[in-house]
């Protein structure tokens, strides 16, 4: 039953997103930020993490997750070190998928030549 309710968080999702594109008319980074910000508001309310507890990968594999990850680093490191703790809580979550998007980026830049 897990994989079926992630599986439709996870769609539902990606239908919001693509209904962004398809209706609303924005740009790929546009829906990107405006994901982001919708994972970031959803967590800053506490309901984010219920939502990763009933659907698992379904809720933490999209890009609003992201933005859930910026908020949740955030605010532990507030409670754990203080104001400085929203800066470095950010850093402290993120860095990883941040820096793995960089390297595979170039990576990939190295062997496929793009077309023009």
């Amino acid at each position: 039953m897990q994989f079926l309710w992630a599986f439709l968080v996870g769609g539902a999702i990606c239908v919001i997103g693509q209904l962004m594109f398809d209706v609303l008319k924005l740009t790929p980074a546009h829906t990107m930020a405006a994901l982001v910000v919708a994972g970031a508001v959803i967590d800053g309310i506490g309901w984010y993490e219920p939502l990763i507890k009933f659907a698992g990968a379904g809720a933490t594999v999209p890009i609003t997750s992201f933005g859930n990850s910026l908020v949740h680093g955030a605010l532990t490191e507030l409670q754990d070190v203080g104001w400085i703790g929203i800066i470095t809580g950010i850093f402290k979550v993120t860095s990883a998928g941040v820096s793995a998007a960089i390297i595979f980026s170039f990576l990939a830049a190295l062997i496929v030549k793009p077309k023009g």
